[in-house]
C-alpha cells in the first residue's frame, strides 16, 4: 500500500508543479504586457521582456516575447515544466501564457 500511495503523491505534486507553471506564464505575460504599455514607444519591447523575465522564479526557465503594433502589444511566455523539483529537468514540452493591451498614449 505504501508504494501506491507514494506513487499517488508524485503524481499530485507534479500536477501542482504543472499548475503552477500555467500561472506563472499567465501572471508574467501580464507584467510584461503592463510594464509595455507604460513605457516609451521606442522602448515597450525592451521594457516588456525584462518585465516578464522579472516575475519568474529562477527555477522557471522560458523565453517572454513581445510584438508591438497597430496600438497593440502582446507577450507571449513560454515556460518548461519542471519534473518534480524546479530549477532540475524540465518535460519535453512548454506551458504558454499570452496577453495583450492597447498601447497608451503619452500626451
Amino acid at each position: 500500500m505504501t508504494p501506491l500511495i507514494l506513487i499517488t503523491l508524485v503524481l499530485l505534486w507534479q500536477f501542482v508543479l504543472l499548475g503552477y507553471t500555467f500561472t506563472l506564464a499567465g501572471n508574467a505575460a501580464d507584467e510584461a504586457v503592463r510594464a509595455a504599455t507604460a513605457a516609451a514607444p521606442g522602448e515597450r519591447e525592451a521594457a516588456c521582456e525584462q518585465a516578464g523575465l522579472d516575475k519568474l522564479p529562477g527555477a522557471w526557465s522560458g523565453t517572454v516575447n513581445c510584438a508591438t503594433g497597430g496600438g497593440y502589444v502582446t507577450a507571449d511566455v513560454h515556460l518548461d515544466v519542471p519534473v518534480l523539483f524546479p530549477g532540475t529537468i524540465a518535460f519535453p514540452f512548454q506551458v504558454d501564457g499570452h496577453a495583450g493591451a492597447v498601447e497608451e498614449d503619452k500626451d
